[in-house]
């Protein structure tokens, strides 16, 4: 006879853990900031090539012809969602998702980075429970009866650390290490700051928040602004805006997670008219589109390349147009001219 803990006794013990997740969650950030570990080796500006097993094909297109010209003409670092385990995405939709951006965006590279570690440890990394984390991406993957819960621990842990991010205490030691991860990850691909390219931080989800909080530190460091796209962001009202040119929140109609999570930050709130969020809106530098009838992931999600518009788009194809877009206005040689990809008129960003 197989003894099965009773419903209560498992919702508990879920709470306590939940519980002692959160407690733990600014641990990492703080033992980074007071130099205790993840320092060594972690300079953004040490010289050093490409990771021998990044393909050519995940850093951008053609190098340029090396007569006074840029190696790319944009740099897009691609933050995911909370469900990442490591710098690399395993989700298939985002898999074919960032391979359709390099090919709708030739000559700009598109980065990955783990938003969810200030240490750049992933969780499969060099960490006490690496094996949990290995075996628990091994079971979700091969579809196990367990997948659910597994991504569920998965999302409550990198959960936790977009709180941290959001935290007007440890968001800030947060946003340095995220800041430096992301340009240790620029320069290792061969950015300059000289070269006049723009940086766009793509913040899928919780990598929304990361972005916008590393986004002016990043801003700081090379001297110039940086744009920074949130897709489905689960966002809290940033601290500052300062060296943040642009901020393009894509929002689906039917994204109950952003929507909801909306509730947790006051500084989003309409009537919060002083907060960084909506004087950002009033000056025009934040704006709000609307992406149509769009769900957060899964069937139906921002990805999905099957599920259609009214207008005959998929769910992929319109999510891609409006960052490619947003990359495409950021570049210095922009012409207003031009039309949107896949033709046709671009739909006018609607502020709400």
């Amino acid at each position: 006879m197989t003894f099965l803990p009773d419903p209560w006794t498992l919702l508990l013990a879920a709470l306590a853990t939940w519980i002692v997740s959160g407690l733990l969650a600014p641990l990492e950030t703080l033992g980074w900031w007071a130099g205790w570990f993840g320092r060594n080796g972690d300079d953004p500006g040490a010289p050093g090539p490409l990771l021998e097993d990044e393909p050519p094909e995940d850093v951008g297109a053609d190098r340029g012809d090396g007569v006074g010209r840029p190696a790319h003409d944009a740099w897009v670092v691609f933050l995911s969602g909370i469900h990442v385990v490591e710098d690399q995405t395993f989700a298939p939709l985002e898999r074919a998702f960032l391979r359709r951006l390099r090919h709708d965006l030739p000559g700009t590279a598109v980065l990955e980075v783990f938003p969810y570690s200030v240490t750049n440890r992933a969780l499969t990394g060099q960490r006490a429970f690496a094996w949990f984390w290995r075996r628990a991406v091994r079971w979700k993957q091969d579809g196990r009866r367990l997948a659910g819960l597994i991504g569920f621990a998965i999302n409550v842990r990198n959960g936790w650390q977009v709180a941290v991010s959001a935290d007007r205490r440890y968001g800030p030691m947060y946003d340095q290490g995220s800041a430096r991860l992301i340009e240790r990850a620029l320069r290792r691909a061969g950015f300059d700051p000289a070269d006049g390219a723009p940086v766009i931080l793509v913040g899928y989800s919780g990598g929304g928040q990361v972005a916008l909080g590393a986004a002016p530190v990043l801003a700081s460091r090379f001297g110039r602004p940086l744009q920074v796209v949130s897709l489905g962001g689960v966002l809290a009202s940033p601290r500052t805006l300062e060296g943040v040119e642009r901020v393009l929140h894509l929002r689906g109609r039917n994204d109950a997670v952003a929507r909801l999570s909306t509730w947790f930050f006051p500084g989003r709130w309409r009537f919060a008219r002083w907060s960084t969020w909506n004087r950002g809106k009033a000056d025009g530098v934040v704006e709000v589109e609307d992406l149509g009838a769009m769900d957060h992931t899964g069937g139906e999600g921002y990805l999905d390349p099957d599920t259609t518009l009214p207008d005959g788009r998929t769910h992929q194809t319109a999510t891609a147009e409006a960052i490619v877009r947003a990359v495409r206005d950021a570049r210095p040689d922009r012409d207003p001219t031009r039309p949107p990809p896949g033709g046709g008129d671009a739909p006018a960003p609607t502020n709400r």
